[in-house]
């Protein structure tokens, strides 16, 4: 597993961003569902991070999601979804 990764899918209208952890059930969970409704996104994996990029990710998480929980799902630099929330990804992804 890599702590950054693009994942391809034919539906690539919105900029998707995917912060989680890599031992995260509902982060794996969230990750099938875009890859099951084949759902372009970019996923990073915090804590497969070191050091002073850790640190920055972190920083970039906690600008949508205060307390630093995961997922934390970005869509489009405008929306956040926080938690396994598979009825509001359906809607802010037009599913």
């Amino acid at each position: 597993m890599q702590a950054r990764e693009t994942v391809p899918g034919s539906r690539n209208r919105h900029h998707v961003l995917f912060y989680g952890l890599s031992t995260c059930i509902w982060c794996r969970r969230t990750r099938q569902f875009l890859e099951s409704n084949d759902v372009a996104f970019d996923v990073v994996y915090v804590d497969l991070l070191q050091g002073a990029e850790r640190e920055a990710v972190v920083e970039q998480v906690r600008r949508w999601n205060p307390s630093v929980s995961f997922p934390t799902l970005v869509i489009d630099n405008r929306r956040c979804i926080i938690g396994y929330r598979p009825e509001e990804m359906q809607e802010a992804l037009g599913l």
